[in-house]
């Protein structure tokens, strides 16, 4: 009587684990995979705005060049950033997957490069009365702007979500199901080595 009492109960327990065991696989997977698709979204609307505002630049360099014709080199310099930054934005490669840390950083370092020529353009525009003064030249500015202010809230969105899908990677028991589906880690998008450097200060 006992030893099938002691059958019956451990029997139960077998039942149960075998059903609570695959379904909490099933919702820790899940909610990783639906966490890494929402971090692949925020980095589409990265992906989006940079695009938006690399196509606002051969409007900017055609508006003042005319204007800025000893200031060539600056206008190189913004076009051939804004073309390794593009460059940079194609090597991610399909956003259905997980970006790789090297390629992010990459990106990160070509988008302060061409933020750096992208301000001195936008400094030397100031010197230039007449250019300050075209409707088209303060148009362009302001949409640069307005672009470059999604964008910085595009990459805090991005950096949120990756934070939280890490998050979710590394804790425990979410990571034995991480580590057995191969949910890898997540890069952020950080400042660029130019952000990242110390400011020269002239007193």
């Amino acid at each position: 009587m006992l030893l099938a009492s002691t059958t019956g109960w451990l029997l139960s327990v077998a039942v149960v684990v075998a059903v609570i065991v695959p379904v909490f696989v099933v919702l820790v997977y899940n909610s990783l995979a639906k966490a890494r698709v929402r971090m692949q979204n925020s980095f589409s609307q990265i992906d989006v705005q940079l695009k938006r505002r690399f196509d606002l630049i051969p409007n900017l360099v055609e508006a003042v060049k005319g204007y800025m014709a000893h200031e060539r080199q600056t206008l190189e310099a913004v076009t051939q950033a804004r073309k390794a930054a593009m460059d940079g934005l194609a090597a991610i490669g399909p956003l259905s997957t997980v970006v790789a840390a090297s390629r992010v950083d990459a990106l990160s370092n070509s988008v302060g490069v061409f933020d750096g020529a992208l301000r001195r353009l936008c400094g030397l525009v100031e010197a230039y009365p007449d250019l300050k003064a075209s409707t088209n030249v303060m148009q362009l500015q302001e949409e640069l702007t307005s672009t470059e202010n999604r964008v910085a809230f595009a990459r805090q969105s991005y950096n949120d979500s990756v934070m939280r899908y890490n998050t979710m990677r590394v804790v425990f028991p979410q990571s034995l199901i991480a580590g057995a589906f191969a949910f890898t880690e997540g890069a952020l998008f950080g400042a660029s080595a130019s952000e990242r450097a110390l400011p020269l200060v002239k007193l």
